[in-house]
């Protein structure tokens, strides 16, 4: 693939870091869940048909930790389609693309492991995959918004120990979904809105909150018109009329939104035939009907009373079972026993409206205008470099919209990684702070060396958003190892990431609460 095929010594140097924190991943999680006893949690815990094997139990103890919390129902889905309302609220590409795995490359696994084993073995092939991926198309994408690669390698490296590692790893859509959105964003800042557009497409097939990444295509069409209009004719050029510069912005609008929009909109249908159309004989195994009676789950296309989703004018599944199995909605988690889960996403939100702050006080007049002005610098070619760079508006936008609707209207503990999966305005802004404080980072022998100033008249002089190139060593194993050495501020940054790395696999991996 072009992601890991450049002669570019930090990508490879991201792709290998990203690899070796995926598998060091997956060793701690089969300590820890060796270690750890399981908590008896309260989640949806279907059970096994058929009974498990020899090689099956094996696989369970060394990957099992993978499959907790929504995980059973990524798994569950996988193997046995939307038999249960609330599935519907897990997006079909994800599993669809667990099943192909277990059917098609691990098929020769047939004779030694049930499906579902084989389901729980894609899954920690496929999330390592994606996530490495995702490492890179970040990279790439820092390159072209920051404009600066000594900050997207820093920032791609954190993704790496993202505090949503766990998440990255285990049975879960996020890495996925981080892997088509970065990568839909990168196209995007390369101009190829046509290709954008179907990875966004795809994304919003992982992720319900991929219908927000739209927003990055409508941004570029107005941005795009804008601009034009401010260069002017010039000497000798003439303009098409407004009208069909309109027209042809509006309709690419409409249709690559519209793109975006459609598996969505298709899913809501297959639900809405599944469940709310003519009741049909499903073969459905006496343990789960049991359990469907027990947990007052509802089957698909059972005869009787229909749920009340199906009679709205525009029936959508996704939005009732937030509402009724999860008592999601607006203020609805602002409860006093809720207080450990928001001390637990307080980080992240700190981290989010820190980034917006500085942004806007840096870019103060950018903001004012939503970035649709034409500004001295960027007509001379030599626009800023960094996280404040003005390319970077839309991503704090869009990273803002998300925390404020994450913070006030959902289970706020899954702030964590509903952010590091969706938006690169997080390691952006980590990298900045560390990259603003440690100024001996990207000098020779700096892990060796305490904190120092910059030689004079280096390139690190400028600033430390300096893009010239430099060696090709390792940032953050050279801030690892200089740790006790760091500043308060950098210790706080990159021990977060390290605390959540850890913490997360320690608790997530045993049916302990997590974010």
């Amino acid at each position: 693939m072009e992601l890991v095929n450049r002669q570019d010594p930090y990508l490879r140097e991201v792709v290998r870091t990203a690899v070796c924190c995926r598998a060091l991943t997956l060793l701690l999680q089969a300590v820890f869940n060796l270690l750890i006893p399981d908590h008896a949690a309260d989640a949806f815990s279907p059970p096994r048909l058929p009974e498990p094997g020899a090689w099956d139990v094996l696989v369970e103890q060394l990957l099992g930790g993978l499959a907790r919390w929504d995980a059973e129902h990524f798994l569950f889905i996988a193997e046995r389609g939307y038999l249960y309302e609330h599935n519907c609220a897990f997006f079909p590409l994800y599993p669809l693309s667990l099943r192909a795995v277990a059917e098609g490359a691990l098929w020769p696994l047939q004779p030694l492991l049930r499906l579902r084993s084989r389901l729980l073995l894609s899954a920690a092939l496929l999330s390592a995959l994606f996530s490495v991926l995702a490492a890179a198309a970040l990279y790439e994408l820092g390159c072209g918004a920051l404009r600066c690669r000594r900050a997207a390698f820093l920032a791609a490296l954190l993704f790496c120990i993202s505090p949503a590692s766990v998440f990255m790893a285990a049975a879960y859509s996020e890495s996925m979904f981080a892997c088509l959105a970065f990568g839909a964003m990168w196209q995007l800042e390369k101009g190829q809105s046509w290709l954008s557009a179907l990875l966004f497409a795809l994304a919003s097939g992982v992720r319900a909150n991929g219908l927000v990444n739209a927003g990055f295509l409508l941004y570029s069409c107005t941005k795009r018109l804008a601009f034009h209009f401010q260069v002017g004719s010039g000497p000798g050029r003439k303009l098409p009329p407004l009208w069909r510069q309109l027209l042809s912005v509006a309709s690419s609008a409409v249709v690559t939104c519209a793109g975006v929009c459609l598996p969505f909109v298709l899913f809501q249908y297959y639900a809405y035939v599944r469940f709310c159309g003519p009741g049909l004989e499903l073969d459905v195994p006496k343990p789960l009907r049991q359990l469907a009676l027990d947990k007052g789950y509802r089957l698909a296309a059972t005869s009787g009373v229909k749920p009340t989703w199906c009679s709205q004018r525009f029936p959508v599944v996704y939005s009732y079972i937030q509402d009724v199995y999860w008592n999601v909605g607006f203020l609805r988690y602002f409860e006093l026993r809720q207080v450990p889960n928001f001390l637990l996403a307080l980080p992240v939100t700190l981290l989010g409206c820190w980034a917006a702050g500085t942004y806007v006080v840096a870019n103060p007049r950018h903001c004012l205008t939503l970035g649709l002005e034409r500004r001295k610098a960027e007509q001379e070619g030599k626009p800023r470099a960094g996280f404040c760079s003005p390319a970077v508006f839309v991503y704090v936008v869009h990273a803002t919209a998300l925390l404020f609707f994450g913070f006030f209207c959902m289970h706020v503990q899954v702030l964590t990684r509903f952010l590091a999966s969706s938006s690169p305005v997080l390691y952006w802004f980590s990298a900045h702070l560390l990259q603003e404080h440690e100024l001996w980072l990207w000098t020779e022998g700096a892990a060796r060396q305490t904190v120092v100033s910059p030689p004079k008249g280096s390139a690190l002089g400028a600033s430390p958003g300096s893009c010239r190139m430099g060696a090709a060593a390792n940032p953050l194993l050279r801030l690892l190892r200089s740790f006790p050495l760091l500043t308060p501020r950098s210790k706080c940054v990159l021990g977060y990431f390290l605390a959540y790395w850890l913490l997360g696999l320690a608790l997530h991996c045993n049916f302990l609460p997590w974010t």
